[in-house]
């Protein structure tokens, strides 16, 4: 229906351009005189142009986009250079080009720069470079390059899309974290945990053969030199109970500051060389086991970018399930308003938890309305660690966050 309407279109500038030439001639025909041709005259080339122009193949034009930054953060800069390659030198004048995405937000972002008017003449290569500021987080697809030509009045206009679809995804920003484990013990206790979060390097307690993997560090260099073998150190393992992050994606003017705080403590962990498994609740489930490596972080960064807050569920339907099936100890639940179904969700589910603290967002100076006092009383009733935490103390949020 499209591509019907879009060349009935062109038929009908056609025919209109084609009526302005049988004027023009007619009435020089008819009224004679030099200002009737000249007028037939002037009005030929910009008549013919328009004509060649109808029957000018789009279909020749290619395009090609290199995107000069690889990773990009939540609020970064992204840029691109766009260049159109044609076959034929047909003079073309007027010509508009824009990115085509089907992202909303980048759309806004888009506005009033993803334009760009070039006049090409005879040349068969033409390139367009363009930046964006202030790039929202997300997946965002360009579908390609829409192309429009016009003659010197708009009498005919014509308009393909250059696909080139490419995928940009825009990560949650980070901040740097200064991680501590929510509970820890050396495995001389009474219970040792399931899995090491921290492994203490200042306390040796054997040796080992080298095993491919082991750090530099660690290598028992004095048994090396009497036996000509490499060995290892073994250390004294610090445990931490399990620790568990959850959180929620309601619907929140706070989500993006949300999604930053979960991002910054996954890569604490990670870059403190510990584990934690993480579900995140929203419309769909979406459940990491562990994560420890870098290899685990940015499967769950890839998720944090596209993540939206489309929580829909009740509390008790959206994390039951999954707090049956783990074996959690220790709870970090990251919220940005914390409800009574939720805590009391945690509590019927969870039932080896031991340690349960509650990250609720809040703006910097905002204050505590009485509904969330006494929710976040009520959590505290049941043995829950409740703090609000502000963007501008994310750093500091597993040490200097006071309890709220």
């Amino acid at each position: 229906m499209n591509r019907l309407k879009k060349i009935t279109g062109l038929s009908g500038r056609l025919i209109l351009v084609v009526f302005f030439l049988f004027l023009t001639f007619s009435f020089a025909m008819f009224q004679g005189g030099f200002v009737s041709w000249f007028i037939f005259y002037m009005a030929l080339p910009f008549i013919v142009y328009s004509i060649l122009l109808t029957f000018y193949p789009l279909q020749d034009v290619e395009a090609n986009r290199e995107i000069h930054t690889a990773q990009v953060r939540q609020g970064g800069d992204f840029s691109a250079t766009t260049t159109i390659y044609r076959k034929y030198p047909f003079p073309l004048l007027y010509t508009v080009v824009s990115e085509q995405t089907n992202s909303p937000s980048l759309n806004k972002r888009l506005a009033g720069q993803q334009q760009k008017m070039i006049v090409p003449g005879f040349r068969k290569k033409v390139s367009w470079t363009y930046a964006v500021e202030q790039m929202p987080r997300g997946e965002h697809v360009l579908e390609g390059v829409h192309l429009e030509i016009a003659d010197f009045f708009g009498w005919v206009k014509k308009s393909r899309l250059l696909p080139i679809q490419q995928t940009v995804l825009v990560y949650p920003n980070t901040v740097e974290i200064a991680y501590r484990p929510m509970e820890s013990r050396y495995d001389q206790g009474s219970t040792a945990a399931p899995f090491t979060l921290v492994k203490d390097t200042t306390m040796a307690s054997g040796i080992r053969d080298y095993q491919p993997g082991d750090r530099v560090s660690w290598i028992h260099w004095k048994s090396y030199a009497r036996t000509q073998t490499l060995r290892t150190k073994e250390f004294e393992d610090r445990q931490s109970q399990d620790l568990f992050l959850l959180d929620d994606r309601r619907n929140s003017e706070k989500f993006e500051s949300q999604v930053e705080l979960v991002a910054s403590i996954l890569q604490s962990i990670v870059r403190a060389n510990s584990s934690v498994a993480y579900l995140s609740v929203g419309h769909t489930r979406n459940y990491f086991p562990i994560i420890q490596t870098e290899e685990h972080l940015q499967r769950v960064m890839y998720h944090l970018a596209k993540v939206q807050d489309d929580l829909d569920k009740p509390a008790e339907q959206a994390i039951g399930r999954e707090l049956q099936r783990m074996n959690t100890s220790s709870l970090l639940y990251v919220t940005s308003e914390l409800s009574v179904d939720m805590v009391q969700a945690i509590r019927k589910n969870a039932k080896s938890l031991s340690n349960c603290t509650c990250l609720v967002i809040a703006n910097k100076g905002e204050p505590l309305s009485k509904k969330d006092e006494d929710v976040h009383q009520f959590a505290r009733s049941k043995g829950f660690i409740v703090r609000r935490v502000s963007p501008e103390n994310f750093a500091a949020v597993f040490t200097e966050v006071s309890r709220q």
